[in-house]
């Protein structure tokens, strides 16, 4: 079987797990949070590629303050279903010391990426640095210091896809969480 077809045979099976009303929802609070937040802080945005680019797209245009805009590219699954060691693909242009930083990812799992990617940026002496995901993983195997400040939701111990997650790079353009059928 091709890989395209795997993963049209996923999706058939998945399990939605937050439709699309509860995803644009998570979406809704999460920008109210980062407003609360950051509105007078002239924050600066970093989009964590490429799981985070519809969340980080979905967040933004809810924002109504002005903000500047980065992207970093930290992975450890490069198309794979379990993690590997992580790789940094770019850190971010923009100057971050004594700026107010804001993370922007799809998932919080393990969070060995998140751990890492948060452990670099410190070295540039931000003013703040908090992590925005729209899901978090539901499990005990959460890595020493990996968390999130705004989360959207909680997902089940499953591999899911959608809303910048993928299935083997497919499906991060869903609007709504999946589960591979177990």
């Amino acid at each position: 079987m091709s890989l395209v077809n795997e993963a049209q045979s996923v999706l058939r099976a998945a399990d939605c797990l937050h439709d699309e009303s509860a995803v644009q929802a998570a979406y809704d609070r999460l920008a109210g949070d980062i407003t609360s937040e950051y509105r007078d802080k002239n924050p600066l945005l970093l989009c964590v590629m490429i799981g985070g680019l519809i969340p980080s797209a979905e967040i933004t245009k809810r924002l109504v303050f002005a903000f500047d805009m980065d992207y970093l590219h930290a992975t450890r699954y490069r198309g794979a279903t379990q993690g590997g060691g992580l790789v940094w693909k770019r850190q971010p242009d923009k100057p971050l010391e004594g700026r107010h930083v804001l993370v922007i990812d799809d998932i919080l799992d393990e969070g060995h990426t998140l751990v890492a990617i948060r452990k670099s940026l410190l070295e540039f002496k931000p003013a703040s640095l908090k992590v925005a995901v729209l899901a978090e993983k539901l499990h005990d195997r959460r890595a020493a210091g990996a968390h999130a400040e705004f989360t959207g939701l909680q997902v089940e111990d499953r591999y899911v896809f959608g809303c910048g997650m993928d299935y083997k790079e497919y499906w991060r353009q869903l609007p709504a969480i999946y589960a591979v059928k177990s």
